[in-house]
């Protein structure tokens, strides 16, 4: 299947290009990024030389992509609004990985991103591309809208215990932390390495723009704080939960592999997830404990923020909606040491 990637020269663009190098079915057709138009993939990103040789960078091309079956959109957000319209009904298969259709309020984006959505029409024709949450209703769709990544950790964490009524769907509060990939290839001054190096900070505190869609994803209110880590990649996720019924660790435990018991990505662990054991895959590793002082619940979530923070969950959704290996072109396995 031919497949074009806009927006390929970030850092989700070249994960995606990485990951797409080990598909068996799709085939990358067309790389454009007007930033790094006629630059070769291998003057940004020299690792990708080995699947890709010589291809250059192509500036947008609207004829090109129609000519694809399947088409990932990889820009900031706000940018995405601009191109997905002419694309939708157009193409087979259309994946947003930016913030731009995941809301499905468009008074939201005014809110939470500082713009008026362009295309409000649309925002109830998208999927959202949690797979493990929404696998029916990807199978077949046409039109994904792929989660943000510390939407997909705690919302894994989450949604399972409040769909269930096990714990209370209000004051749940997430302290999650990520490496510096996050702000992607251009980030803004805080996220350079003088500020991030031997530093550790919160920011967005009660503003960040994934609260709306955490609670969109679970049906939880939540109190959201990211942290900024001075390493590449990856996410870790710390939620609080109050059980609406005494709980033991074994009890949570037991639930979560129950829950996710068929998921390929999903592991749960007796021990406490680190970063480093889901590197540059597109699993997720959640623990859990019940601190029988105060009855809380607290889960940890942790994954690969440009994997199945990112990339990684746009093709895994990729896949299911075309009905393909649901795991076609994913590491199961991380990097090691």
């Amino acid at each position: 299947m031919k497949t074009g990637i806009v927006g390929a020269s970030g850092y989700l663009g070249a994960e995606l290009l990485r990951l797409l190098a080990a598909h068996e079915t799709l085939e990358v057709a067309t790389i454009q990024a007007d930033s790094s138009a006629g630059r070769p993939l291998g003057a940004l990103y020299p690792g990708l030389v080995g699947a890709y040789g010589s291809r250059c960078f192509e500036p947008y091309d609207l004829d090109a992509l129609l000519a694809c079956d399947v088409v990932f959109v990889a820009v900031p957000s706000g940018a995405s609004q601009r191109i997905v319209p002419a694309l939708v009904d157009q193409v087979p298969l259309l994946v947003d990985l930016g913030a731009d259709f995941r809301l499905r309020d468009p008074a939201l984006y005014t809110q939470w991103y500082g713009f008026e959505h362009q295309a409000p029409e649309l925002l109830q024709r998208s999927v959202y591309g949690l797979v493990e949450l929404a696998r029916e209703e990807l199978a077949g769709a046409r039109f994904i809208a792929s989660p943000g990544c510390f939407v997909t950790a705690a919302s894994l964490a989450i949604a399972p215990l409040v769909s269930t009524a096990l714990v209370r769907s209000t004051g749940v509060i997430i302290d999650a932390a990520s490496g510096t990939s996050g702000g992607g290839k251009e980030p803004a001054p805080a996220f350079h390495h003088a500020q991030v190096n031997e530093n550790f900070v919160a920011y967005g505190v009660t503003t960040h723009r994934h609260t709306p869609e955490i609670e969109q994803a679970t049906g939880a209110s939540v109190l959201f704080t990211p942290h900024l880590l001075p390493m590449t990649r990856g996410i870790l996720a710390t939620i609080y939960l109050e059980p609406t019924a005494p709980m033991t660790t074994e009890m949570v435990l037991d639930f979560y592999r129950d829950f996710y018991r068929d998921e390929p990505f999903i592991h749960i662990t007796d021990g406490l997830p680190a970063t480093r054991e889901t590197y540059g895959s597109n699993n997720v590793h959640i623990g859990a404990r019940v601190d029988p002082r105060s009855g809380r619940i607290i889960v940890l979530s942790c994954l690969d923020n440009l994997t199945k923070g990112g990339s990684g969950q746009a093709l895994q959704a990729a896949n299911v909606a075309l009905r393909l290996d649901e795991s076609a072109g994913l590491p199961k396995v991380a990097l090691l040491p």
